[in-house]
């Protein structure tokens, strides 16, 4: 049986962390244990979400967005040149934002999900609350900031594909930054491991990559091309926008091959379900190590 101490340890954890004013709806243990698991997720969700909304960062993320969308833009005097320099930045600064502001926030939090873990609730509800929260706020920011430069300079199909692989591409860094949270209980390790995945999928990997072509120029390595893209979610991310641009004469017989593969509806389905994988695989990971986790 759980006391009723846990439960004020909690209420008053989280009319501090979260300003919540009513807390009827914990001040019962059997609130907790009774209610239904999908009540229960979207009740933690809204305490996160609000929490998160309430930070500085996310009015920051997404006026940065907005500006620098509504200038590159309004300047560029043809919407796909436009949305090519915007998928540039968009794919630096959107995973490094959201890895790096995900573990931060969820080492903020542990003392409240500790908490959290002392009552009957299973874990595995307590670190989705938190992703399904990050994930909102932050997909809710990319759509302000840079959803509204695009609805207004290119209204096209391109633009939503723009969008929604940003988008995929959040919920697998927010995936990341949980592992990264999790593997250690030192915050600036976590923030380190953050910022090593984010520079490795971003940056190290593409030289990685363009040093093994170059080493084994005299080979076919169109269909490893293919396999080493799929193997960062960032540079799969790039290539489906790229392919809808219908630029792949400009690449070459790999940029043929890609478009030939990827350029149809199964391989916009199949490019998705590999991004699917990015999201998921990295989150049942955390969520193990979330349940295995001594507190």
């Amino acid at each position: 049986m759980f006391t009723q101490e846990p439960t004020k340890k909690v209420i008053a954890i989280a009319s501090e962390r979260y300003a919540i004013n009513d807390l009827s709806v914990m001040e019962k243990p059997i609130a907790l244990s009774d209610s239904p698991r999908s009540s229960l997720l979207l009740r933690l969700l809204k305490y996160v979400l609000l929490d998160i909304l309430k930070n500085k960062m996310m009015l920051f993320y997404t006026v940065f967005l907005f500006a620098v969308s509504f200038g590159i833009l309004s300047m560029s005097g043809d919407a796909v040149k436009g949305i090519a320099s915007l998928l540039n930045i968009l794919l630096l600064v959107t995973p490094l934002l959201s890895i790096i502001f995900s573990t931060i926030y969820f080492y903020n939090s542990y003392e409240f999900i500790e908490v959290l873990a002392s009552q009957p609730i299973r874990r595995r509800t307590i670190l989705l609350s938190h992703y399904c929260g990050l994930c909102l706020s932050l997909l809710l920011s990319l759509s302000i900031g840079a959803g509204i430069p695009l609805l207004i300079y290119a209204p096209e199909f391109l633009s939503l594909t723009l969008l929604m692989t940003t988008g995929a591409l959040t919920m697998v860094f927010v995936s990341l930054a949980m592992v990264a949270a999790l593997y250690t209980r030192d915050k600036a390790k976590g923030i380190g491991l953050s910022i090593l995945l984010w520079f490795y999928f971003s940056i190290l990997y593409d030289a990685l990559m363009l040093m093994i072509m170059f080493a084994f120029i005299d080979y076919p390595l169109e269909k490893a091309t293919l396999v080493m893209i799929a193997l960062n979610p960032v540079d799969l991310a790039r290539t489906v926008v790229l392919l809808q641009m219908d630029i792949s004469a400009l690449m070459g017989y790999t940029g043929a091959l890609m478009q030939d593969i990827m350029g149809n509806h199964a391989g916009v389905l199949a490019a998705a379900g590999i991004m699917g994988l990015w999201i998921l695989l990295p989150l049942l990971l955390a969520v193990r190590k979330f349940n295995r986790r001594d507190f």
